[in-house]
């Protein structure tokens, strides 16, 4: 059996469409988008935060009871929602001495959803 030469398709000649090209350069996205749409999945790629938005898309939750349900610290649960939260991925409000989170907006469940959607469909 012959050894392919290339692994991966690539094109045998370099001839890029011009005017496609120039069309796609004068839509793409600038480059502080780009940055910001990077943090947000970087922040998301994190397992302890996926938890935490996943049991958030259910409900308002405080502090503690987030500690409960992942079986980790206070201070930990803090942290990482100090990150979701520095990412606009989650809000929260004051009720006397708790406070409580939830997901930012819809657009946080809508993106949450659909990567869980794209893994779960081919179990």
């Amino acid at each position: 059996m012959e050894k392919d030469k290339n692994i991966c398709d690539v094109c045998e000649v370099f001839d890029p469409d011009k005017q496609i090209v120039e069309l796609m350069k004068k839509n793409r996205l600038k480059e502080d988008v780009v940055y910001e749409l990077a943090e947000i999945f970087k922040t998301i790629g994190d397992p302890t935060r996926i938890k935490i938005l996943y049991a958030l898309k259910e409900r308002e939750l405080c502090v503690c009871d987030l500690s409960e349900l992942l079986e980790m610290s206070s201070s930990a649960i803090s942290h990482q929602l100090r990150v979701l939260r520095n990412n606009k991925l989650v809000k929260f409000r004051k009720e006397g001495r708790s406070v409580y989170y939830s997901l930012d907006d819809e657009h946080v469940l809508c993106l949450f959803g659909q990567g869980l959607q794209h893994v779960m469909e081919n179990r």
